[in-house]
């Protein structure tokens, strides 16, 4: 009888400091949430697979979801070895962080937040993932697959670790107070316009404009948005690394954004060239999720519809009315949907932002200013570098296949395989 007196009592000493090591400690509801949110993430790439495997012609739809198969494995291991480290180590000044967690040295279960360091790296080592391999598409059909793998790895570390460390690892551009839920600026203005530049230094495919080049599989294009779709409630409500209002704020934009882009895009399309298409539904749902990604935890339903409406019109006339006056050969239009729509989205969010931040129409003028500082750094580091880590992968590789292998198709020329053996 004793002893078990000693034992409540015991118990009510020990409770109230159980309880404050579970608060200031590890969460595992957040971390249920964050390893579920990495794994649509993860999902995310091979679904990019699909989406732009669908849209080239069948001799290269192996190629091209080889890329972001390969990037999916590559990025893995960079990010493992040293992309942590210079995105999230310690900072360096606001550019870069330290080499401190080289290997993940020092990086184990302890808590980062009220979720285990690992949980968090791995969380945004997806996005380093498919940040790279969302450039694939703007060089598809006519890229060296060894080209392909030097110019992933030096984008990653040069491009990405630095600017998600800018933003999110305690670089200068968060403590400007730029808003960056799920990486406007951090994945999709970053790939987009470097998915330009690659555009314009590789040259057009052959044959382009003139050859018609029509998708040879929509149905695989539209697997792989549903796909991204689906993933992409991890990549923007697991952003709030918790398991929380702000989290289903996230997740209730992402959805009523994507749909209000879709929708609008088909109404633009159907107006403007008398038919509305399947293509241009799953382009204007992937606009959608692009320009909802910054803004995801700071606006509400109807200022979600407003940045999909948005994202529907500015990416609709990017990609079907300023690129064929332009005249540069995207191949699966990177740059009209991630780089617009992310520039877009990340004004958007200094428009609209009300939950936890204030935009403009919410009474912060400056907050506007702000963003747009965050939009032309991110244009300018990823011109730039971009153009310069091409320049060095032609001089130690080359950059596109010869003419033989591209008319012939890189699956057969660059990896001795066909996707259709009927």
């Amino acid at each position: 009888m004793k002893i078990r007196i000693l034992a409540l009592l015991l118990g009510f000493v020990l409770l109230p400091l159980s309880a404050y090591a579970e608060e200031g400690g590890i969460d595992k509801g957040d971390t249920a949430w964050i390893l579920v949110s990495t794994a649509l993430v993860m999902l995310m790439t091979p679904g990019l697979a699909f989406f732009y495997g669908g849209m080239v012609r069948r001799k290269n739809v192996l190629g091209t979801m080889m890329h972001s198969f390969f990037i999916l494995c590559l990025i893995s291991v960079q990010w493992v070895l040293w992309g942590y480290s210079l995105a999230f180590g310690p900072d360096i000044g606001g550019i870069v962080g330290g080499l401190d967690y080289l290997g993940l040295n020092g990086v184990g279960q302890e808590p980062n937040g009220t979720i285990p360091h690992l949980a968090f790296m791995m969380f945004q080592g997806m996005f380093a993932i498919i940040t790279v391999a969302l450039i694939t598409g703007a060089f598809a059909e006519r890229l060296k697959f060894s080209a392909l793998l030097i110019f992933s790895l030096l984008w990653a570390t040069i491009v990405y670790d630095p600017l998600c460390h800018w933003v999110w690892g305690g670089g200068w551009l968060g403590d400007l107070g730029a808003l960056d839920f799920a990486g406007g600026t951090v994945v999709h203005i970053s790939s987009g316009v470097s998915a330009l530049v690659a555009a314009m230094v590789i040259g057009r495919r052959r044959g382009y404009p003139r050859e018609p080049m029509p998708p040879h599989n929509l149905g695989y294009t539209l697997l792989g948005t549903a796909l991204l779709w689906f993933g992409w409630f991890g990549f923007n409500a697991g952003s709030a690394l918790a398991a929380d209002g702000i989290a289903a704020v996230a997740f209730v934009a992402t959805n009523t954004a994507t749909a209000a882009a879709a929708l609008v895009w088909i109404f633009v399309e159907w107006a403007h060239r008398g038919k509305p298409t399947l293509l241009g539904g799953a382009s204007g749902a992937v606009a959608g999720l692009v320009a909802i990604t910054p803004a995801a935890g700071f606006v509400g339903p109807v200022s979600s519809i407003l940045i999909g409406a948005g994202a529907g019109v500015f990416c609709y006339i990017a990609v079907s009315i300023l690129k064929p006056r332009l005249g540069y050969d995207d191949s699966l239009d990177v740059f009209g949907i991630h780089g617009v729509g992310g520039m877009w989205g990340a004004v958007a969010t200094g428009l609209f932002a009300s939950v936890g931040a204030q935009g403009l129409f919410f009474g912060n003028a400056s907050q506007v200013g702000i963003q747009i500082v965050g939009v032309l750094a991110t244009v300018v580091l990823a011109t730039v570098a971009t153009f310069v880590i091409l320049k060095i992968t032609d001089l130690i590789t080359g950059l596109r296949v010869t003419e033989e292998e591209e008319v012939e198709g890189l699956d057969l020329s660059q990896h001795g395989e066909s996707g259709y053996n009927l």
